[in-house]
């Protein structure tokens, strides 16, 4: 096992259901009792810190990331040694107890920091894709592994998805004017990383900490209709999962000096404004570089120019920027930017299939 600190880039799963009995949708997947959410926690190495739901969905703040359950939805994002994908498994046991099938699976990470301290499955992507494409069910039939690179640096967004091929499931994950953003921040700015720090024997809990952090750093400030189930660990590290109705937001900071890391994932509309999301983002951390990917179901090629334009007036400046197509999963779009001098036009690039 390598010498290394923690690793702050998470893998994200993204699992989708669908049954034919109407009586199960109201809860679903949130019929789930604690105990089976831990066992499936338990499988990926993580446990449950905190936890908030409202009348759309349940948000867990966890040892190492987020979990949210919606009726026909979870996603789970763990970070550190974690072994995610072993989740799939027993999520797939409990929902079939439920009466819901499986029809859709998204996987996506980026490059982690220190790679040589991952266990199996994610010793490297070839790996993982071999464990979810022996791990899925065979219903799922139209599948793509991509890797996204970024043409300034070693950093690359990995997604693989695997889907039934349907149009007409109430499982889209995205709308036409609806996204996913997923934000990656390394090389934060030491001052304001020393923010998400625990004075020794504060003798605080770690969700009175947590509060204390969010009103702090501004983070409470990034959506102020939000209800916000922060955490904050000892002596250092943060987490924060947001609710606004349907729609989640989730932070994790990963403060130490030489591997800093931060994560801002949200749900958005075209509609929003994104405008101030992303520079209290940036403002709240002052990455050094800085990767954004969005995730929507139908290309539209103002969403990400804007992207570069919106940031770059917080001094930083777009490296790269390429496309991807995934049957039935959405088009995503992956850019990075860094604060140095030296700009590369950012111009997309589409992968070939």
């Amino acid at each position: 096992m390598a010498v290394s600190g923690f690793e702050g880039f998470e893998k994200r799963l993204e699992l989708h259901f669908f049954g034919d009995d109407p009586a199960i949708f109201p809860l679903g997947l949130r019929k789930i009792d604690f105990e089976s959410i831990q066992q499936v926690l338990e499988a990926v190495q993580c446990t449950v810190v905190s936890a908030v739901g409202n009348s759309y969905f349940d948000a867990y703040v966890l040892s190492e990331s987020s979990l949210f359950v919606y009726p026909t939805k979870i996603i789970i994002k763990t970070c550190g040694t974690t072994q995610l994908l072993k989740s799939i498994d027993p999520m797939i046991h409990y929902a079939y107890n439920l009466g819901l099938t499986l029809c859709s699976c998204r996987y996506t990470r980026g490059s982690f920091i220190f790679p040589k301290s991952q266990p199996f499955p994610h010793t490297s992507f070839k790996d993982e894709v071999s464990y979810l494409e022996d791990t899925i069910p065979s219903n799922l039939s139209y599948r793509k592994a991509s890797i996204m690179p970024s043409k300034s640096s070693s950093h690359s967004w990995h997604v693989f998805t695997a889907n039934d091929g349907s149009h007409n499931h109430s499982h889209m994950p995205y709308d036409n004017d609806i996204f996913t953003i997923e934000i990656c921040m390394t090389e934060l700015d030491p001052i304001l990383a020393r923010k998400f720090f625990r004075r020794a024997g504060d003798g605080k809990t770690g969700d009175s900490a947590g509060k204390e952090m969010t009103e702090l750093t501004g983070i409470n400030e990034i959506n102020p209709h939000a209800l916000i189930c922060d955490f904050a660990f000892d002596p250092c590290g943060y987490s924060m999962n947001g609710m606004d109705g349907d729609w989640y937001s989730t932070i994790h900071v990963t403060p130490e000096d030489g591997f800093s890391y931060a994560s801002f994932e949200c749900v958005a509309s075209i509609n929003d404004d994104i405008v101030h999301v992303l520079r209290k983002v940036v403002q709240i951390f002052r990455p050094g570089t800085m990767s954004i990917s969005t995730t929507w179901n139908e290309y539209n090629h103002e969403i990400w120019t804007n992207m570069a334009k919106l940031v770059e007036p917080l001094g930083l400046k777009c490296r790269s920027c390429v496309m991807d197509q995934f049957i039935s999963a959405g088009d995503v779009v992956f850019q990075t930017f860094t604060t140095r001098r030296k700009s590369i036009p950012c111009s997309t690039t589409k992968i070939k299939p």
